[in-house]
């Protein structure tokens, strides 16, 4: 696959490695996937990696390693990932092209 499926933002790239470093050893990088769930239909869903599974696409960005799930990469091709910090709440922001429709608490979407 020649385009990158997910661009990591500056601050996503930060963020990942603070986490990386409260992570276990054995904890490879960042698995990224999406699941049926929200009032809009999907959500996102992150999680530690301790290995690469079978037909996961890895991405490598300024020394962080971000896995994405193989039923997840059609919803997130040409997606950025970032991560907000405001003063009540910080959370990682996926700004997905494929998105027609998003909760309106951003928690969830429809392609």
């Amino acid at each position: 696959m020649n385009k990158q499926i997910i661009k990591l933002s500056d601050s996503a790239v930060v963020r990942i490695k603070e986490i990386m470093s409260e992570a276990e050893n054995s904890t490879i990088g960042v698995r990224v996937g999406v699941k049926s769930g929200g009032c809009a239909g999907m959500s996102y869903v992150m999680e530690y990696a301790k290995d690469i599974k079978p037909n996961e696409e890895v991405i490598e960005d300024n020394g962080v390693k971000v896995l994405i799930d193989p039923k997840a990469i059609i919803y997130l091709l040409g997606t950025e990932m970032d991560y907000k910090k405001e003063k009540f709440s910080s959370q990682f922001i996926f700004k997905n092209p494929n998105e027609t429709e998003r909760c309106g608490c951003g928690e969830s979407f429809k392609v």
